[in-house]
């Protein structure tokens, strides 16, 4: 598996999940790493009933853009924090004849209220991945195991922030991301968030030096 060199220019980055997840946190460090390094940027959410458990997506742009909404097939990287979320902005990803876009997903599900009471039933996961595969290169991972290994399953949001540097697309490095999140965390939780964004960043490079 390799993964592509930094776009200087422009990369468009979907970060979604369901309320509660850090969707918004992990944008929001993002928007911060930009401007540290002088790139302009442009971060937009959208979100329902997010305290209830309701979906999110944020559009984070970053270099030569002019708008805050990613375009269908204009996406360098889907950033899920849940797999069929993943799948329900698919037609984001970027697909053409020279790369396809890079979905990174946390492979465990959020069943909805509405499928434990029966009235709609949760898609199978291998279908989900087939279906995103189809598409996009896909990097599926354990993210909520890792952050409860590092000390509390919130974290999670950063082990899969930390997967996004691990890829190396961004036009920063992963200190300026760790940097950015420091501004955005408090003192007393900033250890395990490191620690959560380090083995997130790590199982990224792992794999790719196994593929190669």
């Amino acid at each position: 598996m390799s993964y592509r060199n930094k776009n200087e220019n422009k990369i468009n980055i979907l970060i979604t999940g369901v309320g509660g997840q850090g969707v918004l946190l992990a944008a929001k460090i993002l928007g911060k790493a930009s401007v540290r390094v002088g790139k302009n940027v442009m971060v937009s959410e959208i979100h329902g009933m997010a305290q209830r458990g309701g979906a999110v997506v944020c559009n984070v742009r970053i270099g030569m853009v002019y708008g805050s909404l990613i375009a269908d097939g204009t996406a360098d990287c889907i950033l899920s924090m849940e797999p069929v979320e993943a799948l329900r902005y698919i037609s984001k990803i970027k697909v053409n004849e020279k790369e396809r876009g890079i979905v990174l997903t946390d492979i465990n599900p959020v069943i909805p209220s509405t499928v434990s009471v029966g009235e709609e039933e949760y898609p199978s996961l291998d279908k989900v991945y087939e279906e995103i595969e189809s598409v996009a290169e896909l990097i599926k991972i354990d993210a909520l195991k890792m952050a409860k290994e590092c000390g509390a399953s919130i974290t999670k949001n950063m082990v899969m922030l930390g997967t996004l540097v691990g890829i190396d697309i961004l036009p920063f490095d992963a200190t300026i991301v760790m940097d950015a999140m420091k501004e955005s965390i408090s003192e007393r939780h900033r250890k395990v968030n490191e620690e959560a964004f380090r083995r997130g960043s790590k199982f990224v490079k792992d794999l790719s030096i196994k593929s190669s």
